[in-house]
């Protein structure tokens, strides 16, 4: 009996001695409770270990008032980015300006429109009393002619052959003489320009300073016309020049029109030398005032307008 009670003790004690470690080990506080423990911040005077500032906080105050400050400073941020000019700077936001230019530019446009169809039916009307008919309100559709090109003959007046030999006798003696390249084709100095805008030249070309044009100041509004024949192969608006038209001219001739307010031509236009196709204007951000940046390319490089076409 003795060695049974000796065995079933040494069989129950390990059990035993792990309910008593259980209640005498404290249990470990879980970590969502440990948040609302809290905590003495105290700052010190470190001469004196005066107390100046004492706070009771505890870990889900600080969790909750870092949170409020990031929201805070978040709705801050977008608040300024959206309603200050501040959004200007930040790659990707459009110039307040510039929507007002384009607004400007669009009224611009329609009534120049509106002044064009007023003077077409102004003169209407006058060649309508002049032939003793009355006048209409609105501008009649053009009738749609149909020509038969196949009874078309060639005659060549006495007036007209008097004319190219008066032409032919006054390019005679032109500044620039008659030059041909090595293929037989005309150069440059053979070409007549057409003076684009009337004005002042007041920026010169200069190449060495990146300015591969000249600036003519006009008055607002003015036409600017093509400088020899040719075809339109740009048309658009940029941010920096504002409305730009491109003109390819025979020979290896390009012509460029900068800043210009509104452009008549569109892309793949053909175009006759002294033909209107943009409106001087003061568009784009790289500009001072109303004036016209012109520049004239040959061969692939620019060169100085001046020296082939007369401003004076």
């Amino acid at each position: 009996m003795i060695y049974r009670f000796f065995f079933i003790l040494w069989l129950f004690l390990p059990l035993c001695q792990y309910f008593i470690t259980m209640e005498t080990t404290p249990q470990k506080e879980k970590w969502y409770h440990k948040l609302r423990n809290k905590y003495r911040l105290v700052l010190f005077n470190e001469a004196t270990f005066e107390e100046r500032i004492s706070f009771r906080l505890s870990r889900i105050q600080v969790i909750i008032f870092l949170l409020s400050m990031a929201i805070t400073f978040i709705a801050l941020t977008f608040f300024v980015i959206a309603y200050t000019p501040l959004k200007e700077y930040i790659p990707g936001y459009p110039n307040i300006k510039q929507k007002q230019d384009l607004y400007h530019l669009n009224k611009v446009a329609d009534s120049l429109m509106v002044n064009a169809r007023q003077n077409n039916l102004y003169i209407q009307n006058l060649k309508r009393i002049i032939e003793n008919k009355n006048m209409v309100t609105v501008l009649p559709k053009a009738a749609v002619q149909i020509k038969n090109f196949d009874t078309i003959t060639d005659r060549i007046s006495k007036e007209d052959s008097m004319l190219r030999v008066s032409f032919e006798n006054q390019t005679r003696f032109n500044l620039f003489p008659y030059k041909k390249n090595y293929s037989g084709k005309a150069t440059i100095y053979n070409q007549n320009f057409f003076k684009p805008l009337n004005g002042i030249i007041t920026a010169k070309f200069a190449p060495l300073e990146k300015h591969y044009g000249i600036d003519i100041v006009a008055p607002h509004n003015d036409a600017v016309k093509s400088v020899l024949d040719g075809t339109v192969i740009l048309s658009a608006w940029t941010l920096e020049t504002g409305y730009v038209i491109v003109v390819q001219h025979a020979d290896n001739l390009i012509s460029v029109y900068k800043h210009n307010a509104v452009l008549l031509k569109h892309e793949g236009d053909f175009v006759k030398a002294g033909e209107p196709i943009a409106i001087a204007g003061n568009s784009g951000e790289i500009t001072t005032g109303p004036h016209l940046h012109f520049e004239l390319w040959y061969n692939g490089n620019p060169v100085n307008p001046v020296n082939y076409i007369n401003f004076k």
